[in-house]
């Protein structure tokens, strides 16, 4: 079984693949960048066997982070004890199938390539790849299935949490569809700022992408806000949560086949 690791600014999630490629576990962890490899081994040991998962039954790893003061704990871990050396994205020599078409690649986050591979495979270009996650950003994949740019903005959590640190009588509120556009109160209205707002951004960000572009894309949605939006907005063709690992699963299966 595969192991393979999304170290992202907000949550690192944990999944196991089995040999058909199928998800067996998956679990999310707050990114503590001070979390050690013990932490780690004891917490996600416990949640295997929860699931029927034995550490003897991992034979290979894959990591990708955003994070760099995470990945000496996150190696420890897969080596101490799943007793595998992880192949890690973003390092010499490995490959991941596409091209990256940007003047300093090296600059694109780990995960936003690996979920490129994913959508690339499932869902060929040209397309556009919403993610929503500590950031909002919308990443293009052109009709030879090339990375060709793309877009970040302040992911929805972000943009909640300024909005309450900045302003004294805001409140924390849960993001969910509101009824209506005009709010009939202070958390009404907040809502609908946050949501019709991303929404409006969403709509108007693609038409923009694609008229730049000169073509029509499919435009997929992924993390776990993806349902939501997928629903409210007809510029979202469909949504898939969990591109990123099928990527991870896609890249190991790449560079580790026999």
């Amino acid at each position: 079984m595969l192991l393979a690791i999304d170290s992202g600014n907000t949550n690192i999630v944990f999944a196991v693949f089995d040999d058909a490629g199928e998800i067996r576990g998956e679990w999310r962890s707050a990114t503590d960048t001070g979390r050690t490899a013990d932490e780690y081994g004891v917490w996600l040991g416990q949640l295997m066997e929860l699931g029927g998962i034995r550490h003897a039954e991992i034979t290979s790893a894959i990591i990708a982070t955003v994070v760099p003061d995470t990945l000496f704990n996150l190696k420890t871990l897969c080596r101490k004890y799943m007793g595998c050396d992880p192949l890690i994205v973003g390092d010499p020599g490995v490959e991941l199938g596409l091209g990256v078409l940007v003047g300093r690649p090296d600059e694109v986050g780990a995960d936003r390539l690996v979920t490129a591979v994913a959508a690339q495979e499932r869902f060929g270009g040209p397309l556009i790849v919403i993610d929503f996650g500590t950031a909002t950003t919308f990443d293009v994949i052109d009709g030879d299935g090339n990375y060709a740019g793309g877009v970040i903005a302040p992911g929805i959590n972000l943009s909640l949490e300024a909005l309450h640190m900045a302003a004294a009588k805001l409140p924390r509120v849960a993001i969910e569809r509101p009824p209506r556009v005009i709010g009939g109160g202070t958390v009404e209205a907040m809502q609908s700022g946050i949501f019709w707002g991303y929404v409006s951004m969403i709509e108007g960000m693609v038409r923009r992408i694609q008229d730049e572009a000169g073509s029509k894309m499919q435009v997929i949605a992924t993390g776990g806000l993806a349902p939501l939006f997928n629903e409210a907005t007809d510029s979202i063709e469909r949504a898939d949560t969990n591109l990123t690992l099928y990527g991870l699963l896609s890249v190991h299966r790449r560079n580790r086949a026999p």
